[in-house]
């Protein structure tokens, strides 16, 4: 699997996710054996590159592993801009979201609302690869509804604008993350594509991405939602692949131990007040199956001091 000039050590991409792949989760499943990791993304409006969640989200120099970094917007000069600055803040690839579902995104024309404006798509795509010399990625869903999947349009599209990679979600917009992904779009645009193809939803499995793999002939995949509180996804499934195995279970020192190093990198990322509060969700996503979490969970998030998190987190893994 390559883009650009860079090759990936396996074919297990994290997706990008707003407000959960921030740099310590990204570190963390590089380490635990995804391929690469997909930055949060960037808002294009410059209005907002000066707040302290843009600055965070820009914070990437001397990052490991390939530096995706993922931008949003819908103005073709305004979306090449943000190219180039993540190019001087160090980014290595440059992916163009038109796969966001969310309101708030796709009231201001961005994310998956472009996908009914192929002009519009072209206009970006080719301003974002003429504005910057690193790979330009795009990640899109396979339409904006069911009765409207031109998710093969786009990615030609993409194709002939020097788009270097495309991920596809498999569901349109107007389904959100509800039901079940659909990987048939993928299979057809994979067909009918040269550059490489990334099949994205619903993998939470090993058995499932050796399918998804399988059935699209996709180049990778990407896993985003099941790699939150289970990081290690990334080498299961290498390893899966790899030797037709499951990988022998984490035992609870192990996940204790990655846990707990993450809750610490979120406090030295965010700080004292941010870092407690965020670390929150995660720790929700970790234990979240465990039968006596709800009692624990109440009690986890009424702390904001990250010493005490930290103990008491500590406490409830050991016992």
């Amino acid at each position: 699997m390559r883009i650009g000039n860079y090759q990936l050590v396996n074919k297990l991409i994290l997706a990008p996710m707003a407000g959960v792949t921030d740099r310590p989760f990204r570190e963390l499943c590089r380490a635990q054996g995804a391929g690469m990791a997909v930055s949060e993304m960037l808002s294009s409006n410059p209005r907002v590159w000066n707040t302290r969640k843009s600055k965070l989200r820009m914070d990437y120099h001397g990052e490991s592993g390939i530096r995706s970094v993922q931008i949003a917007g819908s103005e073709p000069n305004a979306m090449a801009t943000a190219a180039q600055l993540c190019v001087q803040q160090g980014a290595q690839i440059v992916d163009i979201n038109m796969g966001c579902p969310a309101k708030k995104v796709n009231k201001k024309k961005a994310g998956s609302a472009l996908l009914p404006h192929p002009k519009l798509v072209q206009a970006i795509l080719e301003s974002v690869v003429d504005a910057v010399d690193i790979p330009v990625t795009l990640k899109i869903r396979t339409g904006w509804d069911p009765e409207s999947r031109n998710g093969l349009e786009i990615a030609q599209i993409a194709q002939n604008a020097g788009i270097q990679a495309i991920a596809v979600h498999g569901r349109t917009r107007q389904c959100l993350y509800k039901g079940e992904a659909e990987y048939d779009t993928i299979k057809i645009i994979k067909e009918n594509l040269t550059i490489p193809v990334i099949a994205n939803g619903d993998i939470t499995s090993v058995e499932k991405a050796k399918y998804v793999l399988d059935y699209t002939g996709a180049d990778a995949i990407m896993i985003g939602r099941g790699a939150q509180g289970a990081p290690w996804i990334f080498n299961e499934i290498n390893h899966y692949l790899t030797t037709g195995e499951h990988k022998a279970p984490l035992d609870k020192q192990e996940v204790t131990h990655i846990l707990l190093n993450h809750v610490q990198a979120l406090h030295g990322f965010y700080g004292n007040v941010m870092g407690p509060r965020i670390a929150r969700k995660h720790v929700g996503w970790y234990l979240q199956t465990q039968a006596q979490f709800g009692h624990f969970k109440r009690q986890f998030n009424a702390i904001d001091c990250p010493i005490e998190q930290l103990k008491t987190l500590e406490i409830y893994l050991n016992n």
